[in-house]
């Protein structure tokens, strides 16, 4: 055990400690936007917005569509409305350019760095193999940290700076922390391509997912605003003509969505329109779509709908988020993070204690049993599961180098 951790630690530290920092800013994504672009405005008492057609006509940029406008829960925000990589903020009631956000802002950044979206697909099969080794992590330091005689789970012992002071704040937090890491370990899981992508496949085979999409294929935008367990499948587009965005903002109030909501320009011609709602809990996901000709109402989807697989997906990824439980969730989340960030800084200094010393092998007895969790982990998490062989083929080389 004492082995597999250090391996694991050896391995993901740095980007786990950029997903830690990461991840704590993005539970904070609404006041840190707030903090940086024009989000909040002064709202007159009773006034009415203007008609959402004419807050796109002021924000138009030149040479690009709009896409979409964002209809925010709250009367003193502005609207957003998205033309290609442009986000202006209006003012409602009177018009008024806000100010521009482009290609996401400080937040799409943050959130590029937490997934490692830069990177393109390899870095979300890396976040794939880091989540799995920090999966690794928490079971291995909980089975080493677990009182035994002499050794309590939570302690800080020794001087301040020695190794035994080190060794106990490292594993004191860790303890401390290991359950809501592994829960943010786990549910990030599903945003992965590999492993996401065949979680996806088999809560749909099970019957236990979404209900199917009416109209498809979504410009990738609005494909990422719908539900996780939404996102796939294609299906006929809708028939022509354009009742216009107006006519759809008070189709979506008749609908109980008068606000809170972001909605998607078709695409195409014969493309709906979609309205999903800005839901903190997963309960209150929904999304509608309206054909584009007619302005029938041609599918609304809700919470009450999905599946068990989804409904538990759904759950996972907003409590992740810090979304489902209100302020306690969010302030959970986010003492998982700083802890995580703590283990990845005091984690050299173990290291650097050891003088980088890698721990002896484990008796037979111990080390079967660590094979087959090992094997075990490594089969769920296939790409993590290449990444041990990897770790065990180096250590064998090395070992060899050292004979030889």
């Amino acid at each position: 055990m004492w082995r597999w951790h250090f391996y694991a630690g050896l391995i993901v530290l740095p980007v786990l400690a950029l997903m830690a920092v990461t991840g704590a800013l993005y539970l904070y994504k609404l006041e840190i936007e707030a903090w940086f672009y024009p989000v909040r405005i002064t709202a007159p008492p009773n006034a009415q917005p203007l008609l959402p057609s004419r807050l796109i006509a002021a924000a138009q940029v030149a040479g690009a569509p709009a896409t979409q406008i964002l209809v925010p829960a709250k009367r003193d925000e502005s609207w957003r409305v998205t033309t290609g990589s442009t986000v202006t903020f209006v003012d409602p009631y009177s018009g008024r350019l806000q100010g521009r956000m482009h290609d996401g802002g400080i937040m799409q950044t943050i959130r590029d760095l937490h997934s490692l979206a830069l990177t393109g697909p390899i870095g979300n099969r890396l976040v794939e193999v880091v989540a799995g080794w920090a999966i690794l992590l928490c079971i291995t330091g909980l089975y080493l940290r677990w009182p035994r005689r002499g050794s309590p789970a939570l302690a800080i012992r020794g001087r301040a700076g020695g190794r035994l002071f080190w060794r106990d704040l490292h594993g004191t937090l860790g303890f401390l922390s290991a359950g809501v890491i592994l829960f943010l370990a786990v549910t990030g899981m599903p945003w992965t391509d590999v492993w996401g992508g065949g979680l996806r496949a088999i809560i749909a085979a099970n019957g236990a997912g979404r209900p199917a999409m009416k109209v498809n294929p979504w410009a990738p935008p609005a494909k990422q605003a719908l539900p996780w367990t939404l996102r796939e499948r294609n299906a006929p587009t809708g028939g022509p003509g354009d009742i216009g965005v107006d006519a759809v903002v008070r189709i979506a109030a008749r609908h109980g969505l008068a606000s809170g909501y972001q909605l998607f320009l078709p695409a195409s011609p014969s493309a709906p329109y979609l309205i999903t709602a800005l839901a903190a809990r997963a309960d209150d996901a929904r999304a509608i779509t309206i054909d584009a000709g007619t302005g029938a109402v041609v599918q609304d989807m809700d919470w009450r709908q999905f599946g068990m697989g989804a409904k538990s997906v759904e759950w996972g990824v907003a409590t992740h988020q810090g979304q489902q439980y209100g302020e306690v969730n969010r302030l959970l989340m986010l003492a998982g993070c700083l802890c995580l960030l703590a283990l990845c800084l005091t984690a050299p200094i173990l290291w650097w204690k050891r003088r980088f010393a890698a721990p002896p092998p484990a008796p037979p007895g111990t080390a079967r049993m660590v094979a087959g969790l090992m094997l075990a982990l490594g089969l769920f998490f296939p790409l993590t599961g290449l990444s041990m062989l990897a770790a065990l083929g180096a250590e064998w080389l090395v070992g060899r180098m050292r004979r030889s």
